[in-house]
C-alpha cells in the first residue's frame, strides 16, 4: 500500500512541475497526466517521481491537515516513550 502526500505545484515547465509537501521541494514527471496544470495545483505522486493524480485544493488541503496532526501526535508519543 501507498500512501500519497498532496503536493502543491509551484513551477511547471517543459512536462515537469517543481511541488512542494511539508518543506519538500521535488521536481516530478507530468507524463502521466491527462490535463494541463498550473501553478498552485495539487498532485498525487508516485514513489518514482511520476504525477498520477490533480486533487481539488480543498480536499488536498484537508489531506495535510490530517497528515500533519497524525505526525505531531506521534512526535508527541515518542517524548513520552510511547510507539507511535
Amino acid at each position: 500500500m501507498c500512501l500519497a502526500a498532496p503536493s502543491r505545484v509551484l513551477e511547471v515547465r517543459n512536462g515537469m512541475a517543481v511541488t512542494e509537501c511539508f518543506g519538500q521541494v521535488r521536481e516530478v514527471s507530468l507524463l502521466l497526466m491527462d490535463e494541463d496544470i498550473c501553478v498552485g495545483d495539487y498532485l498525487l505522486i508516485q514513489a518514482g517521481g511520476f504525477a498520477f493524480e490533480r486533487v481539488e485544493k480543498q480536499r488536498a488541503e484537508e489531506a495535510l491537515e490530517l497528515m500533519k496532526a497524525f505526525m505531531e501526535q506521534g512526535d508527541s508519543a515518542r517524548e513520552w516513550g510511547v510507539a507511535a
